[in-house]
């Protein structure tokens, strides 16, 4: 991808109307391709497709958007596990919003949708540069967005089994004469 331009987005959402005022909003900031899908069995034919980045409402029927993303992620078959989602809900309520997380998601946007905010969730997730974790109970992007200088612990990742506190690398230390 070299622009928002060459992003194909797919808009998952049940409501016709909250579909067109994204399709409106993608296309004033340039995305020129947006693929539309009324239901979760629509957006999986689509994700076979050209997809970069999914917009997903969380209440639909019969399969709800948290349902859907997980099927994305772990799903066998899936056809793109490693799609950037973004969520799109009127219900923000601190359990919700970790239950996308944990889900799998890339962003989250609180309805009813400004064009300001989903554009800073579209940019967001399509240049995240996090690592997709593959764990027992957890597939989706790095949920740490920094490393912190200082931090002590706990240290459950195999990239974090090479830390330790109690010791350090005298090569690693300023030396003054």
């Amino acid at each position: 991808m070299h622009s928002i331009g060459d992003v194909h987005v797919l808009i998952v959402d049940d409501n016709r109307q909250m579909r067109q005022l994204l399709r409106s909003m993608l296309h004033a900031v340039g995305v020129r391709v947006v693929v539309e899908a009324d239901s979760v069995q629509a957006a999986r034919r689509a994700l076979g497709g050209t997809i970069d980045l999914v917009l997903l409402d969380w209440q639909m029927q019969p399969v709800d958007g948290l349902a859907f993303t997980r099927e994305i992620r772990w799903g066998a078959d899936s056809p793109r596990p490693f799609v950037p989602i973004v969520m799109l809900t009127a219900h923000t309520e601190i359990h919700r919003v970790a239950a996308a997380r944990d889900a799998g998601i890339n962003g989250f946007v609180k309805k009813p949708v400004s064009a300001q905010m989903l554009l800073s969730r579209v940019s967001s997730a399509i240049t995240d540069h996090r690592m997709f974790v593959k764990a027992d109970a957890y597939r989706g992007p790095d949920r740490r967005r920094v490393t912190l200088a200082g931090y002590g612990g706990p240290f459950r990742r195999q990239s974090d089994q090479r830390r330790t506190l109690d010791t350090f690398d005298l090569d690693d230390m300023p030396m003054s004469a």
